[in-house]
């Protein structure tokens, strides 16, 4: 059997103690695919990568959610009703769909701008994480946002205690703290939600919000039963601000660091309307530079840098031979520093994004938000936030990192790629 390479000193120990180092090292020494440990394999570079994630059906994404169906006496959704429901949900996600809510998205993210503190070195990520909740939620909810806001805080809180790195992986089916927790907001969520399906549905008034796609009847399957709806949207809320808030941590360390690109975005962003409600897809569009930036960070730092497949058979990929229930790590980290598609990979660049040979419809070129099957469904909600955030920022400051040798934030991997305790300071552009 033909089997991937494997590093002599590959295993979990030193996987754990650096996983970007012993993922650049793979890349680098070992190729396209590579073992880590028997049964376990990376796809590395943007070849191998596309393939597996275009292949859902020989390596599909876990069947566990982190927000599992909740357990009713009147049992829960069949798949066939969680397919419609993510259908319906996908209507409300789409670029057409995002482009003609921009007015709404916009003047969140000039509040998030206008009320960053100058003068002071700032942790930015929790106001950033907060901002990006309001206009996530909203563009969910519309007006029903505020009440649902403070449940989808205590959501991603349960997110983060269960997916905290411990000595001990645990089966499914035991009733850990952090479980019993992320249930216990689960059901939170439901029950404030529930109500105001039902309202919407007594009363007609469906709204034009995300939750309002989700309640119409379609032609193809007819209304979606309530359990349906409510089980689809726990995951989805939080993740409309979970990833992109690791996102805006890199962007805005960026900014600081590259002085002359801030200029350029600025420049860029001066064209915007002065009330940000104003703001149109148009608007949007014109904004090249600044999406150019926002890509070229998430290609340098994609906040879910590594996404778990399990082959369902024995399978090839990239010429080597993988065995049926075999793990395979796709890392779009390694994937996006492939020179083959990427001259200079290391090197920041947000103009390799404005001609047609740094196109992200080319394949393996742009992982940060998935593809095929399982791509992120709501990637142009989460480009067109970090698009006016960036904008909104860089028009109105400077933005540095602390004096001093000690870095202003620590790299976390688990789960995902950030800048965990950013501090930036702001200074007003004259």
């Amino acid at each position: 059997m033909n089997e991937p390479p494997r590093l002599p000193e590959g295993s979990f120990a030193a996987w754990s103690h650096d996983r970007l180092a012993l993922a650049r090292r793979g890349a680098d020494e070992c190729g396209d695919v590579w073992q880590l440990e028997s049964g376990v394999y990376v796809a590395a570079t943007a070849g191998p990568c596309e393939e597996v994630l275009r292949r859902a059906q020989d390596f599909p994404k876990a069947s566990s959610p982190l927000f599992p169906p909740l357990k009713r006496s009147s049992g829960a959704p069949t798949s066939e009703e969680r397919a419609h429901a993510h259908a319906a949900r996908m209507r409300g996600l789409r670029p057409q769909a995002v482009a003609a809510r921009i007015g709404e998205i916009a003047p969140r993210a000039a509040l998030f701008a206008d009320q960053w503190p100058t003068g002071q070195d700032v942790e930015i990520l929790p106001p950033v994480r907060h901002a990006l909740a309001e206009i996530g939620v909203r563009y969910l909810f519309s007006e029903d946002a505020p009440t649902l806001l403070p449940f989808a805080s205590q959501l991603f809180l349960a997110r983060e205690v269960l997916v905290r790195p411990s000595r001990w992986v645990w089966p499914r089916w035991i009733p850990t703290p952090a479980r019993r927790f992320r249930t216990r907001q689960q059901v939170a969520f439901t029950n404030a939600l529930r109500p105001i399906v039902r309202r919407r549905r007594s009363s007609g008034r469906l709204g034009d919000d995300m939750l309002g796609q989700m309640l119409r009847s379609s032609s193809r399957y007819g209304l979606l039963p309530e359990e349906a709806i409510l089980d689809t949207l726990p995951g989805i809320t939080v993740a409309t601000f979970e990833t992109p808030s690791r996102a805006a941590g890199w962007i805005l360390l960026h900014l600081a660091r590259h002085p002359q690109a801030a200029d350029r975005v600025a420049a860029e962003a001066a064209s915007l309307p002065a009330d940000p409600a104003a703001t149109t897809s148009t608007h949007l569009d014109s904004l090249q530079y600044t999406q150019a930036l926002v890509r070229e960070v998430l290609r340098l730092h994609p906040p879910s840098w590594l996404l778990t497949r399990r082959a369902t058979r024995q399978t090839q990929l990239a010429d080597y031979t993988i065995d049926a229930g075999s793990t395979v790590l796709v890392c779009p980290y390694t994937a996006h520093r492939d020179a083959r598609e990427h001259p200079e990979p290391d090197r920041f660049q947000p103009e390799r994004w404005l001609d047609d040979s740094g196109s992200p419809a080319k394949p393996g070129a742009f992982l940060s938000f998935g593809t095929g099957p399982h791509g992120c469904e709501g990637a142009a909600l989460a480009m067109a936030m970090l698009t006016l955030l960036t904008a909104q920022t860089a028009r109105r400051y400077r933005l540095s990192e602390p004096p001093g040798p000690e870095p202003s934030y620590q790299v976390t991997t688990f789960e995902g790629l950030a800048t965990v305790g950013l501090r930036l300071r702001a200074t007003l552009l004259s």
